[in-house]
């Protein structure tokens, strides 16, 4: 009967082994090819530089900064503050708060500061009077009227004050760590600051989340109360790219534009502060739009809930565990050099069930020409329950077999440049 179980467990150990041979360690995938450039690597200039105290090139579909120079100083803002004042009375709208032909009460407070506000731009509002709210949406980002952005602040949250608050909320829940606001129509203020960055993230996250309302920055003229104001913005008449943001300007901020244009499926977005005057602001965001469509790129690499590798899983119901990431990742280049992207994944070389749909589970790093570029969380994209109990016991067998309890970086799926929304075979890992 000795002889009988020694050879049972040879067996086994033998079995075990040629299993694990063949399940456990297969060979590792060979590296994707890396893609070919469609054009050729072209010179890129030095970026240009604004008549400006702060600026900043901002690609719009990842944030990636292509230039700048004092991005981050902090600055009076003039009307670029009326760009979170859109963003906070479109955010109430969406949430059923406030709507948009809400009647909204003007009181004395947004009638005296038509006239003597931050650049004195004014929507001519009649005192005691009842405007709907979507008409003071329009005079305050076509007109930059201060009486309309107070009456929104008021009508929001019951006070400019309280309403300041909400500002400064949704600035840090953005990201916008050099900013704070005292008001709403962006009057001087000791206490009342942004930065270009910030005003680049802002304009970014307003065409995002609010695309429809952002179209309001285009319109080039709007008629209150009998008498028609023209937007500010004269790049709306000479780029027909153009379709926005915000101009503004104090004695003590100088002149200063939030610009955007988009060209070819490619969106940047452009700031200057503290020019000398409008047609400085202007001239400034132009040479910065021009350079960065004329000299850089913009690929999507990988879309959100996409399978992107399928490493061997362990004590689970199924074999592999399917990851990709959570959001859109894309990069912005210079043109004609693809080919010095590369991407990696870097994942846990022993997963064992159970995994939760949204779990992060490893890293996609992207590089370009060495330099790290992306970082974005691999997640688990569908719920992984273990697996029954013979499932988990022969696992558990195999496991001791296993070795590394580290992690492995293989190849990311390979993205063809002539169509960034295709992928390769997700990567397998073991």
């Amino acid at each position: 009967m000795k002889i009988v179980r020694s050879l049972m467990l040879v067996s086994l150990v033998a079995f075990t082994g040629v299993l694990f041979a063949q399940t456990a360690l297969p060979p590792k995938p060979a590296a994707p090819p890396k893609p070919v450039p469609t054009t050729p690597e072209t010179p890129i200039p030095p970026a240009p530089q604004p008549n400006a105290e702060a600026w900043v090139l901002m690609d719009y579909a990842n944030g990636q900064i292509l230039a700048s120079s004092n991005m981050d100083q902090r600055r009076a803002p003039a009307s670029l503050t009326k760009i979170m004042t859109e963003y906070v009375v479109n955010a109430e709208i969406k949430a059923g708060k406030v709507h948009m032909d809400d009647k909204v009460h003007i009181s004395e407070h947004a009638w005296r500061a038509g006239g003597a506000g931050t650049d004195g731009s004014t929507s001519f509002l009649k005192l005691n009077s009842d405007v709907p709210l979507k008409d003071l949406l329009y005079g305050m980002i076509i007109q930059s009227g201060n009486d309309a952005a107070i009456a929104l602040a008021e009508h929001v949250a019951g006070s400019e004050q309280a309403f300041a608050q909400m500002m400064d909320a949704y600035a840090k829940r953005l990201g916008m760590t050099g900013t704070h606001f005292v008001n709403a129509s962006g009057y001087p203020a000791p206490d009342h600051y942004s930065t270009a960055h910030d005003i680049a993230i802002l304009s970014r996250a307003l065409i995002k989340n609010f695309p429809e309302e952002y179209k309001i920055s285009k319109i080039k003229a709007f008629e209150w109360n009998g008498i028609v104001q023209h937007n500010r913005n004269t790049l709306l008449w000479t780029d027909p790219t153009v379709d926005g943001i915000k101009t503004g300007s104090t004695k003590e901020a100088g002149f200063c534009l939030a610009a955007s244009a988009l060209r070819d499926g490619m969106r940047l977005i452009a700031v200057t502060m503290g020019g000398p005057d409008m047609n400085a602001a202007t001239t400034g965001d132009e040479a910065l739009l021009n350079w960065g469509f004329n000299f850089y790129r913009t690929h999507d690499l990988y879309k959100a809930g996409q399978v992107l590798a399928t490493p061997r899983l362990w004590k689970g119901e199924a074999d592999t565990l399917e990851l990709g990431i959570a959001e859109d990742a894309s990069v912005t280049i210079p043109r004609g050099q693809y080919d010095k992207l590369q991407a990696t994944l870097e994942i846990p070389q022993r997963l064992v069930a159970p995994f939760k749909q949204g779990q992060q589970v490893g890293t996609l790093k992207v590089t370009f020409d060495g330099k790290p570029l992306v970082t974005e969380s691999l997640v688990v994209l569908k719920d992984a329950p273990q697996g029954g109990f013979f499932k988990r016991l022969w696992d558990a067998i195999l496991l001791w077999f296993h070795h590394g309890n580290g992690t492995t970086t293989t190849p990311a799926p390979t993205v063809s440049v002539s169509s960034a929304s295709s992928v390769a075979a997700p990567a397998t890992t073991q």
